[in-house]
């Protein structure tokens, strides 16, 4: 068998791609879910990026730079509760906003708010409520420096989950 050499890491993704309303991390350690909340987010005109746990997500943060962190509370390794507290703690995910895609049972909403989340989304979920809150969050971070400004949409924004705070 021949030796095969790896390339060292490197960030993968560009801070900004064209023609993108913004990057969103998903993290659910369920394939299926993951994947539905992909698909309903790519559709409307998202880049997605997937991980299976908050070790991965914490892990990926900072090389693909998202905008906008959906999570679920109950995965192995470290859970949606713990990935969001660790985000709040880091300088440069700290204003990250976050959103919890779960049961959403008075336990989690209670550690989610402790946690820092900004909006939470109960399962099972319309696909366009679950736009509706990832359009939300990504008008609360803000427009990237580098990025120009955005075109007025003829859409309302209506609410969608509730929201922390």
């Amino acid at each position: 068998m021949g030796k095969s050499r790896t390339r060292p890491l490197r960030p993968a993704y560009s801070r900004r791609v064209s023609g993108v309303y913004g990057r969103v991390l998903v993290v659910d350690d369920n394939k299926v879910i993951r994947q539905l909340i992909k698909v309903n987010l790519e559709l409307e005109g998202f880049e997605v990026v997937t991980a299976a746990d908050g070790v991965e997500c914490l892990d990926l943060v900072h090389r693909i730079c998202p905008d906008v962190i959906t999570l679920d509370v109950v995965m192995p390794r470290l859970d949606g509760i713990q990935t969001a507290t660790r985000l709040r703690e880091d300088p440069r995910t700290s204003a990250l906003p976050v959103a919890v895609v779960s049961a959403c049972t008075p336990f989690e909403v209670d550690a989610g708010v402790a946690a820092g989340v900004d909006a939470f989304l109960e399962k099972p979920f319309e696909p366009s409520e679950l736009v509706r809150v990832v359009h939300r969050l990504m008008r609360k971070q803000g427009p990237h420096p580098e990025d120009p400004p955005a075109p007025a949409r003829g859409r309302g924004a209506g609410r969608a989950g509730s929201t922390a705070g």
